[in-house]
Order: structure tokens, then sequence, then C-alpha cells
């Protein structure tokens, strides 16, 4: 398993040093994001329990003071050239199916996993890019269904953006067509907190 992990980073690094250095200013993108209305503290999804109890050392943090990505021409491009290279990387595959349960949050590290792999894989290769932990933020949503899903926020200086494994596009937050419910605090990241009107998140499902 460590080692398919470390051959995805691997790979990664490799496809790093093929991509065209960056010749434009338009990569930045919406400058007018906005952040969505963050609320008290909340429930921890048990994906995230359960996580935390298989890899301790990366949730076994102290608190920082809250820090946001700072989105220039450089960074936004390689945010998203992570996003589309973990979407093409991995195959969409559910928890029954991968695992024979339900819910179960995890590196995709044989190449398939759901919505929480893909978004636990994405924050890892931009923290170990040098992304700063307080700016990237597991988060659950609803659909358009009312169904669950996670993405990752990315907390940037000029707004908030999305990372989604249902599209290689980074869009704003208030360009999906999503109802953000909770995700992870800023200091904390085993902390997390209600976004926008309270609402009950579905079980999220494998997609």
């Amino acid at each position: 398993m460590q080692g398919h992990f470390g051959r995805i980073f691997g790979a990664l690094a490799f496809m790093a040093a093929a991509f065209t250095p960056f010749s434009g200013a338009s990569a930045a993108g919406d400058t007018n994001a906005g952040y969505v209305a963050v609320g008290a503290s909340t429930s921890v999804p048990y994906g995230w329990i359960e996580f935390c109890q298989r890899y301790k050392g990366e949730c076994d943090t102290k608190a920082l003071p809250a820090l946001d990505v700072n989105a220039t021409a450089d960074s936004m491009k390689r945010i998203k050239q992570i996003n589309a290279w973990v979407n093409t990387t991995i195959k969409p595959m559910s928890d029954m199916d991968h695992w024979g349960v339900v819910d179960r949050w995890d590196y995709p590290t044989d190449g398939y996993g759901d919505c929480e792999d893909y978004v636990l894989l994405k924050r890892r290769l931009l923290i170990n890019e040098g992304f700063p932990r307080q700016g990237l933020l597991v988060t659950v949503v609803k659909d358009e269904k009312g169904e669950g899903h996670a993405v990752l926020t990315v907390k940037t200086n000029k707004g908030e953006f999305i990372l989604d494994n249902l599209e290689d596009e980074v869009r704003a937050w208030n360009k999906t067509r999503y109802r953000f419910v909770k995700r992870q605090s800023q200091t904390d990241p085993n902390v997390w907190v209600d976004l926008g009107d309270p609402t009950t998140a579905p079980l999220l499902v494998s997609r």
C-alpha cells in the first residue's frame, strides 16, 4: 500500500517537471469569489475520525493561526494542475465495492476511491508542495438532489475555491451547484464548523 502511494507521489513529481511554465496572468481565477458564512463548531464526520485512527501522525496536530493560501497566478495554476491530475489518475469506486463498508475515508493508494479519497489525496499533495494546511479544508456539501458529497475548499486571500472530483475546473464556491454544510476549521483540522444555514447532511455517497 505504501509503495503504491509512493508511486503516486513520484508520478506527480515527474509530471510537475513536464508542465509548461506559466506565461499568463489569468490563472489567478475569479478575484470576486468571496467567502462562505462560517458558523459554530459542529459534529465531526465519522469518516474523518476513523481516518485519524489509521493515520494518527496526520491528525495529531497542534492548532495553528488561520492562514489563507496566497492566490497568485502560479499558485492557482498549480492547484488546478493537481486537481486535474488526481481526477485523471484516480478511478471512481464506491466504498462498498472498494472496502466492503458503506463509508470509509482513506488515501486511494491502489488507484481507486470515492469523493472523500480524492479530497484527502489533493489535500496531502498540496500540503507537500508547501501550501498551508489552514487553507486546505475538507468540506461536506449537498448537491442539487440533496445528496451528500465531499470537496476540498481552498481558502485564499482572493476568496474560496472548490476542488471537486466530478470536474477538473476549479470554481469559486459560489459558482458551484452545492449547498455547503460543514468543513474543517482553519485553525484545527479535527474541529469542524457549520457553513451557511443549519442543515442535516445525509450519509456521503461514493462518486
